[in-house]
């Protein structure tokens, strides 16, 4: 039998990569960014009332078990020896809201998802005590006072929820984005779990000072959050735990990004001026700004892109972020039912063509980026009886790509530099007609690498470089090179503004 066994891959990295609707597991081979093999959990969004939006967090955890064992099976079938696996990354949801008992190891109450607008009173009465010559929060956090971060979120669930405000008097609480609620469950929990987050994560959380890379006191004062439920702040790449259970136990957790980042460090845009859209439940823009804080003038928000090592230099990016880009089309499936799965839009949107002067504003969760207007909704407009769910497919996508052309105008005049291409990834890009009509929508190429999964690669990355690991170079000179496909626009631009 010794035959078929196969050559060694040499060192392996996985990576989890929890979003918004699914979690993953991922391992690809740390020599080549091959992607060996992989699992992956849809993951149930609860809606308890209008504009709220959780997830069990137990759930979520489980979820990364499950992918974890199940990607491990099908290596074993492929006959690739799981030792082989010398880290893993994580990449998450950013912004979505845990608070746990550290005594217990269970949630205080459900997660509460970045889309989720339960809190825009909160926000109404916080923006009435920021000076209007002083935007504090601004400068320091490089973030607008919106529904979409982790302390307004917080600050809900400690004025509204008793279990919460009890485990926090009792010094039981800990917080976390997806990250920190993950490494410190894998890590151990109740025994000895790593209670840590990394620069990127904690960025999105409106209590964290950009420019010091630290937790501020002034903003956990403002938005009344006491400081030792914290998680502490670590670089983006370097070992942080071991994994306490299940198939990979002893394998060192090395690599933490929230999942934008990640795919930036996917997309290899270690470059200033580098930028990638990533086509998720949300859209998001990032483009790489170097070692600088470059503000916005335009509705972009400002944040940390990666610092890979503890003693690397941070870069920054600047973000232009869409609520709703994939989520219109679960949205399709789920509520309206006029299709049975994700993958059929594109059927029905190639059958007319056109929107046919039907247009889709999908503002479910308020318009983000360039507007941040929480009290904004959804509209589909220009209907007539002609109009067929084919021609409503057509505007979802439209709609997607509009809203990534708004964030690529602002971007462009931040930076003063228009964008030649736009590098994408994401579930979203497998379909062929929205990646057209967004070529034609930006009038310049969209470029799409082949390998899709470009956040779990970033996480992996990070991880496989982490000092410690070591099996990952980032140098320029040995990151494989990428295999692209192009669509090019096939839109006359002429006479357009």
């Amino acid at each position: 039998m010794a035959a078929s066994k196969k050559a060694v891959l040499g060192p392996l990295v996985g990576a989890v990569d929890q979003g918004t609707s699914s979690t993953r597991f991922l391992v690809f081979n740390s020599k080549t960014a091959e992607l060996l093999s992989h699992h992956q959990v849809e993951i149930k969004q609860e809606f308890p009332r209008e504009g709220w939006v959780e997830q069990d967090p137990k759930e979520i955890l489980h979820s990364v078990y499950e992918c974890i064992e199940k990607t491990c099976e099908k290596l074993g079938q492929l006959n690739i020896d799981i030792s082989n696996i010398k880290a893993i990354g994580v990449s998450n949801q950013r912004e979505t809201t845990v608070v746990w008992d550290k005594i217990t190891g269970e949630p205080l109450y459900n997660a509460v998802v970045w889309l989720d607008l339960r809190t825009q009173s909160t926000v109404e009465s916080l923006s009435k005590r920021i000076p209007g010559n002083n935007n504090f929060v601004k400068s320091k956090t490089g973030l607008p006072l919106s529904t979409y971060f982790s302390a307004v979120k917080l600050r809900w669930l400690l004025d509204n929820v008793r279990k919460v405000q009890k485990a926090v008097e009792e010094k039981r609480a800990l917080f976390g984005t997806i990250d920190s609620w993950l490494i410190w469950s894998l890590t151990g929990g109740v025994n000895g779990g790593v209670h840590c987050t990394d620069v990127t994560n904690a960025s999105r959380t409106m209590l964290f000072n950009i420019h010091s890379l630290e937790w501020d006191k002034q903003l956990c004062e403002f938005f009344g959050i006491p400081m030792e439920i914290l998680p502490n702040v670590r670089s983006s790449s370097e070992i942080y735990g071991l994994m306490k259970a299940g198939a990979l136990e002893g394998v060192p957790i090395s690599g933490c990004l929230g999942d934008q980042s990640a795919a930036l460090v996917g997309q290899m845009c270690f470059q200033i001026g580098q930028a990638k859209n990533t086509y998720g439940t949300g859209c998001f823009l990032l483009c790489n700004t170097g070692h600088k804080c470059v503000f916005s003038d335009h509705g972009l928000l400002t944040t940390v892109a990666y610092k890979l090592g503890r003693d690397k230099p941070v870069y920054y990016a600047l973000e232009g972020s869409v609520a709703i880009a994939g989520a219109v089309i679960r949205w399709l499936r789920d509520n309206l039912g006029i299709i049975k799965t994700s993958e059929e839009i594109e059927k029905l949107a190639k059958e007319v063509g056109t929107s046919y002067g039907c247009y889709f504003v999908p503002a479910f969760s308020g318009l983000y980026a360039p507007y941040w207007e929480p009290s904004a909704r959804g509209i589909i407009c220009g209907l007539t009886q002609f109009t067929n769910k084919c021609h409503i497919a057509f505007a979802a996508l439209e709609a997607v790509c509009f809203q990534t052309r708004e964030i690529l105008d602002a971007m462009n005049r931040d930076c003063g530099i228009p964008l030649s291409h736009l590098q994408v990834d994401g579930g979203m890009t497998s379909n062929k007609i929205l990646m057209q009509l967004q070529a034609d929508i930006l009038y310049i190429p969209v470029v799409k690498p082949s390998m899709p999964e470009t956040t779990a690669l970033g996480a992996a990355m990070a991880a496989g470089a982490a000092e410690g690991v070591g099996v990952w170079s980032l140098e320029p000179e040995d990151l494989s090179a990428v295999t692209m496909e192009r669509f090019e626009p096939q839109i006359n631009a002429e006479g357009i503004p």
